[in-house]
């Protein structure tokens, strides 16, 4: 299928990667396949005890006094399916679609966030007519679930003067500077009851969201399934008396909800009120997001009667401080024009046989307004006595304006393409700023082709877009010169 296609050796390993299995935390399979690549070719080649690898390729003839550059990808995934596809992540490839000037996958992510920029690593290793100074070449694993790869690099490892980082989202533009992040999850124990007698059970189900990145999509105005359940099942516990028997929603810290359920029961009496309720909150929801959520779903399914449901009191303690919960843009930059500084993820609420495990994930391009969001939603779930906790956080990446590898790319893109490029800072997470962090000398710019519905089922690239990066990238290395 993807034989066709321009650059061919870019798309020829995209279509190796995408048949090995890459979930963040089982990078093994598509590790091995690097160091093997870079073995097989002569390469020096190391790897760490986290399974990131380095791959170094000499100078070409010509660039021998050259500034170093390093080329840096992540080997990981987000493996998002829909509800209805029979996909097992760790053992099976990934199923490709053309779609017009597109490609997507079938019903999964496609994961060309970030496989594309590891595709096109490999291509300039493998092609010895490309001019370039001294390469590194950097795969790091778990970028998606932590960027625990990038944060436990050697600061001994690298060499190069240069970063280029191929995991930004839009042909056109250089990305010099991202916001930092922190996770925090909650835990909430919970005790049992027996279901009463007279009751009747039901599945309430949100479903058909977009989803998408929760720092680049943050500010779309996409529903969050999470918050759209819990609105339906505040205003029924108030009105209808429902017990709480289950409940599940949404699946990745980095991913907006796409999807989510609970199962409840509700007595006979407050049945046709209930029904009426949630045929009355699918309308309200779809007429609130009919902009952009045009395939919003809101189902009621009768369902067999659970034999245990959540006690009371945990039942009044978690719907209110899930909807209390913030969710979404926090503050927007008081010094870049449209650009979101501080925003928070309600990412996921699931359950196990003792409790109920909350994920958020907060970011800010400012140090402090990250952490006083994490302390916001600390402050939600510690008035019901649940436990939170903190992920370690990463850092942001400062602006450099007077960048030289930035000019390079600014100057080659206007004279290739004819206009100028867009320069911007983002407000998702970015491994540049923890390699940063390890190599303060280093001169950072990423960028790439287009994708759109990262971190969904709904993930596509722009085919034209990948021979634009490529060219590109040829053309900045030799011009590093």
């Amino acid at each position: 299928m993807l034989s066709q296609l321009k650059p061919a050796a870019v798309w020829r390993y995209f279509d190796e990667i995408m048949q090995i299995p890459r979930p963040s935390k089982h990078e093994e399979k598509i590790s091995a396949y690097l160091q093997k690549f870079g073995n097989d070719r002569g390469f020096e080649t190391l790897h760490d005890e986290l399974g990131n690898v380095l791959i170094r390729k000499p100078a070409s003839k010509g660039y021998e006094k050259s500034q170093g550059v390093c080329l840096q990808a992540h080997m990981d995934m987000v493996c998002e399916k829909n509800g209805d596809k029979v996909f097992d992540f760790l053992k099976d490839g990934i199923q490709p679609v053309l779609d017009g000037d597109w490609l997507t996958a079938d019903g999964t992510t496609l994961g060309a966030d970030d496989g594309i920029g590891v595709a096109a690593i490999l291509a300039i290793l493998d092609d010895d007519t490309i001019e370039h100074g001294p390469l590194e070449a950097l795969f790091t694993v778990d970028e998606e679930t932590g960027l625990t790869g990038a944060g436990g690099l050697s600061t001994e490892w690298l060499k190069s003067d240069i970063l280029l980082n191929f995991d930004d989202e839009d042909e056109g533009e250089f990305c010099i500077g991202c916001a930092g992040g922190i996770d925090t999850t909650v835990a909430i124990d919970y005790t049992t009851r027996y279901c009463p007698a007279g009751e009747v059970a039901y599945r309430v189900k949100v479903s058909g969201l977009k989803g998408g990145h929760s720092g680049d999509d943050i500010n779309k105005g996409l529903g969050n399934a999470n918050k759209m359940l819990t609105r339906i099942l505040w205003n029924a516990t108030e009105k209808c008396k429902i017990g709480l028997a289950r409940i599940d929603g949404g699946n990745l810290r980095n991913a907006i909800a796409r999807e989510a359920w609970a199962d409840i029961v509700v007595a006979k009496d407050f049945e046709a009120d209930f029904k009426a309720m949630v045929a009355d909150f699918s309308e309200k929801l779809t007429f609130e997001f009919r902009s952009t959520e045009p395939d919003l779903k809101v189902e009621l399914l009768p369902i067999d009667m659970p034999q245990l449901l959540i006690d009371r009191d945990t039942q009044y303690n978690l719907l209110n401080s899930l909807y209390a919960c913030a969710h979404g843009v926090l503050a927007m930059s008081r010094e870049i024009p449209n650009f979101v500084e501080t925003s928070t993820n309600l990412a996921s609420v699931k359950m196990d046989d003792k409790q109920i495990h909350i994920a958020t994930s907060q970011r800010s391009s400012v140090e402090s307004a990250k952490f006083a969001a994490a302390q916001k939603i600390e402050s939600t779930f510690r008035m019901i006595g649940a436990h939170v906790s903190h992920g370690d956080g990463y850092p942001g990446w400062t602006p450099n304006p007077a960048s030289r590898v930035l000019k390079v790319g600014v100057e080659t893109y206007k004279s290739m393409f004819g206009h100028d490029p867009v320069v911007r800072a983002i407000h998702a997470g970015l491994e540049c700023g923890l390699i940063g962090e390890k190599y303060p000398k280093m001169d950072m710019i990423s960028y790439g082709p287009t994708l759109r519905g990262v971190h969904s089922p709904d993930e596509r690239i722009e085919i034209k877009t990948v021979q634009m990066f490529w060219d590109l990238t040829l053309q900045i290395l030799k011009n590093l010169k």
